[in-house]
């Protein structure tokens, strides 16, 4: 389907410029005189083009706008589109990439320095992006841009303050974080999908004892690790009113059984050695490879990563990669999340309308189109005009889970800004240095410094 998507944006562009060419052709002759001789003609098309290639320079720009994002936030694909953009407008794109675990800290002090990039990235959420960007002050009102009323009403929620747009959406947000996992592999075991924590025990015991490595997980990225803690929905499917209680400040995370659980559970998967040797220093661009050798039977990804598979290896068929939730505490609710790397214009810029000029770009049909054909973890874009591209494989596995429930990424405040300490308290929970009970304590010191930051007057 992804091909097919290509190839009919390729025959309109084709049909669109022979179209333009013909009307161009007649337009130019019937505003000539009339011809006195030959050479006269023939000549006049060139003065034409001429004149046409000298407009077109003229309208180019000549201006170079930073775009600086964490690392994997910005594809292959948006840069080819990101070269398409300065063949028509003349305006280029400088794109920074910065390691993940630096990036937060690097654009908190390039945006209270004043000194931000034109465009930066940031994850939206509708609580860290006021308390955290502060984007009524740092950030551009997009509400009016043509491509506004095109983001999906849950993405564009995440994006919003004060009823006004401030951010686009980079990646699709309808993908959740669920156990990848080979099928072949699990088929050839005699293995089913794990509905609870001990069945999913199971599974890995028996992968372990193939001689497989059961789960690759990469903590030294920083972050990886903690999207296993979108199990907490658990908690949320235990009382619906804790991620309010949350923000209201009248619950802690420490106490919380269920959040107690699935830290103890996470522990105990790396002691019983269902990560492997290398879980620490692994990295998260080593995934796709690390499963395609065969080496690893499940990681924790979005639904993507058949494709991505794929390009490592072409006889590994997509559709060998299956999903499944992610089962600590029991869990089988789908933990939905509307937040995303988005797009925001520093406030600061001084190349605020040629920025404005390259969201209007990404967010049009062909380059939502392209993007969705390009990056095998997009298939369905959060605009109402990006095509959809779920694969049967994938469609099944969102069938398999009809209840929904919001992370805490995007429920609960203070949540998402302490992301990359939650990371570092993790970090030290599987060597040892922390308890469970600790990284829960320790995050309910983290949102209270945040909310502090923010001057929360329910922490008051």
């Amino acid at each position: 389907m992804k091909k097919s998507l290509v190839a009919s944006f390729l025959s309109l562009t084709m049909i669109l410029g022979m179209l333009s060419g013909c009307g161009q052709q007649a337009s130019t002759a019937s505003a000539q005189a009339p011809v006195a001789d030959e050479a006269t003609a023939e000549e006049a098309p060139a003065v034409a083009e001429t004149a046409e290639t000298a407009d077109t320079a003229d309208t180019k720009e000549d201006v170079t706008i930073t775009f600086m994002a964490s690392q994997d936030w910005i594809q292959d694909a948006e840069m080819e589109l990101g070269e398409k953009f300065t063949e028509e407008t003349g305006i280029k794109v400088d794109y920074q990439i910065v390691p993940s675990d630096q990036y937060e800290s690097l654009l908190m002090t390039k945006i209270n320095s004043g000194e931000c990039t034109d465009i930066f990235g940031g994850q939206s959420s509708k609580f860290s992006i006021v308390t955290q960007f502060d984007v009524e002050k740092n950030a551009v009102d997009l509400s009016g841009e043509s491509w506004a009323g095109n983001v999906e009403p849950a993405a564009a929620e995440e994006l919003s303050a004060g009823g006004k747009l401030y951010g686009q959406p980079i990646q699709d947000v309808s993908a959740c974080w669920a156990v990848a996992y080979n099928i072949k592999m699990f088929d050839e075991l005699g293995l089913s999908i794990p509905t609870n924590y001990k069945e999913f025990c199971d599974v890995c015991e028996k992968i372990k004892a193939a001689g497989i490595i059961p789960i690759y997980e990469c903590v030294s990225d920083g972050w990886h690790h903690v999207c296993w803690t979108e199990a907490a929905v658990a908690a949320t499917k235990a009382d619906s009113g804790y991620p309010d209680a949350l923000n209201e400040n009248k619950a802690t995370f420490e106490g919380n059984k269920e959040l107690t659980t699935m830290f103890s559970q996470l522990k105990e998967m790396a002691d019983k050695g269902y990560m492997g040797d290398n879980y620490m220093s692994n990295q998260y661009a080593d995934a796709p490879a690390s499963i395609a050798s065969g080496e690893y039977a499940m990681v924790l990804y979005n639904q993507g990563l058949g494709a991505e598979v794929n390009a490592v290896d072409p006889s590994f068929d997509v559709d060998n990669i299956g999903y499944f939730v992610n089962p600590l505490c029991d869990n089988q609710a789908l933990n939905v999340n509307y937040c995303g790397p988005s797009r925001f214009i520093f406030s600061g810029s001084k190349n605020i309308d040629a920025a404005k000029k390259y969201l209007e770009f990404m967010a049009s049909d062909e380059s939502l189109a392209y993007m969705t054909e390009n990056v095998g973890k997009f298939n369905q874009l959060p605009y109402t005009n990006a095509p959809s591209a779920y694969s049967k494989v994938v469609q099944d596995f969102y069938d398999r889970y009809p209840e929904k429930i919001a992370v805490f990424q995007a429920s609960v405040k203070y949540y998402n800004p302490a992301w990359m300490d939650i990371g570092a308290d993790m970090s030290a929970m599987f060597l040892g240095e922390m308890t469970p009970e600790e990284v829960l304590k320790d995050i309910d010191k983290l949102r209270a410094e945040q909310a502090a930051a923010a001057s929360d007057p329910a922490w008051k």
